[in-house]
Protein backbone atom coordinates (compact mmCIF):
# COMPACT_ATOMS: atom_id res chain seq x y z
CA UNK A 1 0.00 0.00 0.00
CA UNK A 2 1.47 3.61 -1.31
CA UNK A 3 1.03 6.22 1.93
CA UNK A 4 1.32 9.90 0.41
CA UNK A 5 3.35 12.50 2.32
CA UNK A 6 2.06 15.85 2.15
CA UNK A 7 4.91 18.05 4.05
CA UNK A 8 1.83 20.94 4.18
CA UNK A 9 -0.42 19.00 6.29
CA UNK A 10 2.16 18.75 9.24
CA UNK A 11 2.73 22.78 8.74
CA UNK A 12 -1.42 22.58 8.83
CA UNK A 13 -1.38 20.52 12.08
CA UNK A 14 0.82 23.15 13.99
CA UNK A 15 -0.81 26.02 12.32
CA UNK A 16 -4.15 24.65 13.75
CA UNK A 17 -3.32 24.08 17.34
CA UNK A 18 -1.56 27.54 17.54
CA UNK A 19 -4.82 29.15 16.62
CA UNK A 20 -6.47 26.76 18.72
CA UNK A 21 -4.24 27.97 21.48
CA UNK A 22 -5.10 31.90 20.86
CA UNK A 23 -8.61 31.27 20.70
CA UNK A 24 -8.71 29.19 23.45
CA UNK A 25 -9.82 32.25 25.42
CA UNK A 26 -13.39 32.51 23.84
CA UNK A 27 -16.09 34.45 25.29
CA UNK A 28 -18.73 31.60 25.00
CA UNK A 29 -21.39 30.29 28.01
CA UNK A 30 -21.12 26.69 28.20
CA UNK A 31 -25.08 25.42 28.08
CA UNK A 32 -27.01 22.17 28.41
CA UNK A 33 -30.63 21.84 27.60
CA UNK A 34 -33.03 19.11 28.11
CA UNK A 35 -36.86 18.84 28.49
CA UNK A 36 -38.48 17.98 31.39
CA UNK A 37 -42.46 17.44 31.40
CA UNK A 38 -43.69 21.18 30.21
CA UNK A 39 -40.91 22.90 30.75
CA UNK A 40 -37.49 23.48 28.83
CA UNK A 41 -34.36 24.05 31.36
CA UNK A 42 -31.04 25.59 30.17
CA UNK A 43 -28.21 25.57 32.48
CA UNK A 44 -25.16 28.21 31.61
CA UNK A 45 -21.81 28.10 33.30
CA UNK A 46 -20.91 31.63 34.34
CA UNK A 47 -18.10 30.99 37.16
CA UNK A 48 -16.94 34.10 38.86
CA UNK A 49 -19.48 36.32 37.38
CA UNK A 50 -21.32 38.53 39.97
CA UNK A 51 -25.36 37.97 39.32
CA UNK A 52 -25.59 41.98 39.13
CA UNK A 53 -24.13 41.47 36.01
CA UNK A 54 -25.90 39.24 34.61
CA UNK A 55 -29.10 40.20 31.58
CA UNK A 56 -31.77 38.31 30.19
CA UNK A 57 -34.04 39.81 28.12
CA UNK A 58 -36.45 38.58 24.98
CA UNK A 59 -36.63 40.19 22.46
CA UNK A 60 -39.50 38.70 19.56
CA UNK A 61 -38.50 35.05 19.85
CA UNK A 62 -35.00 35.82 20.69
CA UNK A 63 -33.41 35.07 24.26
CA UNK A 64 -30.51 37.22 25.23
CA UNK A 65 -27.84 36.08 28.12
CA UNK A 66 -24.85 39.12 28.94
CA UNK A 67 -22.59 38.28 31.52
CA UNK A 68 -19.61 40.11 32.92
CA UNK A 69 -17.16 39.16 34.55
CA UNK A 70 -14.53 41.59 35.87
CA UNK A 71 -10.88 41.43 36.56
CA UNK A 72 -9.70 41.06 40.19
CA UNK A 73 -7.32 44.10 41.25
CA UNK A 74 -3.88 42.83 42.11
CA UNK A 75 -2.44 45.49 44.85
CA UNK A 76 0.81 46.91 43.45
CA UNK A 77 1.46 48.97 46.60
CA UNK A 78 3.38 46.27 47.64
CA UNK A 79 6.31 45.39 45.47
CA UNK A 80 6.21 41.88 45.59
CA UNK A 81 3.07 41.47 43.93
CA UNK A 82 3.72 40.68 40.81
CA UNK A 83 1.34 38.79 37.64
CA UNK A 84 3.04 35.68 36.95
CA UNK A 85 0.30 33.76 34.65
CA UNK A 86 -3.45 35.92 33.97
CA UNK A 87 -5.32 32.94 32.46
CA UNK A 88 -9.38 33.75 33.23
CA UNK A 89 -10.78 35.66 30.58
CA UNK A 90 -12.99 38.77 31.44
CA UNK A 91 -14.98 40.80 29.95
CA UNK A 92 -18.65 40.72 28.56
CA UNK A 93 -20.25 37.11 27.49
CA UNK A 94 -23.05 36.86 25.37
CA UNK A 95 -25.34 33.85 24.00
CA UNK A 96 -28.53 34.11 22.11
CA UNK A 97 -30.95 31.10 22.04
CA UNK A 98 -33.78 31.47 19.61
CA UNK A 99 -37.43 30.25 20.81
CA UNK A 100 -40.18 28.28 19.30
CA UNK A 101 -43.55 29.30 19.15
CA UNK A 102 -44.93 27.11 21.68
CA UNK A 103 -43.38 28.81 24.66
CA UNK A 104 -44.24 30.77 27.24
CA UNK A 105 -42.12 33.30 26.60
CA UNK A 106 -43.50 35.53 29.88
CA UNK A 107 -43.26 32.72 32.17
CA UNK A 108 -39.24 32.28 32.06
CA UNK A 109 -37.90 32.15 35.70
CA UNK A 110 -33.81 32.54 36.11
CA UNK A 111 -31.89 31.59 39.19
CA UNK A 112 -28.40 32.19 39.68
CA UNK A 113 -26.15 29.11 42.18
CA UNK A 114 -22.47 28.22 42.37
CA UNK A 115 -21.30 30.10 39.05
CA UNK A 116 -24.36 28.39 36.52
CA UNK A 117 -27.21 30.51 35.37
CA UNK A 118 -30.68 28.21 35.16
CA UNK A 119 -33.74 29.30 32.87
CA UNK A 120 -36.57 27.74 33.46
CA UNK A 121 -38.63 28.06 29.97
CA UNK A 122 -42.34 26.50 30.70
CA UNK A 123 -44.41 25.25 27.43
CA UNK A 124 -47.06 27.46 26.37
CA UNK A 125 -50.71 25.64 27.32
CA UNK A 126 -52.04 25.57 23.63
CA UNK A 127 -48.66 23.80 22.98
CA UNK A 128 -48.85 21.19 25.48
CA UNK A 129 -49.87 17.81 24.31
CA UNK A 130 -53.76 16.67 25.63
CA UNK A 131 -56.18 13.74 24.50
CA UNK A 132 -59.05 14.64 22.74
CA UNK A 133 -62.18 12.42 23.50
CA UNK A 134 -64.25 11.32 20.78
CA UNK A 135 -67.88 11.64 21.27
CA UNK A 136 -70.39 9.77 19.59
CA UNK A 137 -74.02 10.47 19.37
CA UNK A 138 -75.80 6.77 19.31
CA UNK A 139 -78.65 7.85 17.85
CA UNK A 140 -76.74 9.28 14.86
CA UNK A 141 -74.65 6.13 14.52
CA UNK A 142 -77.76 3.83 14.00
CA UNK A 143 -79.70 6.29 11.83
CA UNK A 144 -76.20 6.55 9.23
CA UNK A 145 -76.45 2.38 9.25
CA UNK A 146 -79.95 2.13 8.78
CA UNK A 147 -79.84 5.00 5.94
CA UNK A 148 -76.73 2.72 4.24
CA UNK A 149 -79.12 -0.43 4.75
CA UNK A 150 -81.70 0.55 2.92
CA UNK A 151 -79.93 2.92 -0.13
Amino acid sequence: MAISYNPWREINDLAGQVFRAVSSEDRSMAMDLYRSEDVFVVKMDLPGVTPGSIDIDVDDRTLTVRAERTQEPLDTTNEKNVWLTRERSTGTYARQISLGTGLNVAGICADYADGVLTLTIPMAEEAKPRKIEVNTNKAAVDADVVNTNIA
